[in-house]
């Protein structure tokens, strides 16, 4: 008889630390809604986008930094862990934080989707909630599944009040604090 979710023993935060800190290098593991998750490895695509978004946000926003895999503390009354595509915040800020930042000066959480089984639940289930809960002020989902680009801002209660999805090619606007126009066309070639 398997036990019940309710009834099995909760991994806590510092457990969870422990286990990522040894896990190997190829693994990334995040711990959402009190469960350990791994996030898979990216490919080249995925890297490339991420790389074109930063060289934007560098070029309209200079102050800022668009910091890739960095860990952050999201759900407050859990105590989670994620491990976003990329943070924009101000140039400096993971400095003195260790693996784990609070979002305090996060701007934007990006996540870049990727081919596995979990995309769905993770990426536009689970982290919306995560990063709102956590504060941040915009979520921008990059779906190569289904070439769009959502935009998700105003969080309040653990929500985002609004979200936007656009496909790609548009031009899409990053709500304050962001405030940036992204020419989407050259994500086209990496619509499946």
């Amino acid at each position: 008889m398997t036990p019940r979710t309710e009834d099995r023993p909760q991994m806590s935060v510092e457990e969870f630390e422990e286990l990522e800190r040894h896990a190997p290098e190829t693994v990334r593991l995040e711990f959402i809604n009190g469960r350990v998750q791994v996030k898979p490895v990216t490919d080249g695509n995925h890297d490339h986008i991420i790389a074109w978004l930063q060289r934007l946000c560098m070029q309209h926003r200079p102050e800022l930094w668009l910091y890739g895999d960095r860990g952050v503390k999201v759900e407050r009354h859990r105590k989670g862990r994620a491990r976003p595509d990329g943070i924009l915040a101000p140039f400096g800020f993971p400095a003195g934080h260790g693996d784990w930042s609070d979002t305090g000066g996060v701007l934007m959480a990006v996540e870049v989707t990727s081919h596995d089984s979990d995309t769905h639940q993770r990426d536009r289930v689970e982290k919306p909630d995560g990063y709102a809960g956590a504060g941040i002020p915009v979520y921008l989902l990059i779906d190569r599944d289904d070439g769009s680009v959502v935009v998700y801002n105003q969080p309040e209660n653990g929500r985002y009040l609004h979200a936007e999805k656009l496909p790609f090619g548009a031009s899409v606007k990053l709500p304050d604090p962001v405030d940036i126009v992204l020419d989407t066309a050259p994500l086209k070639e990496f619509a499946d």
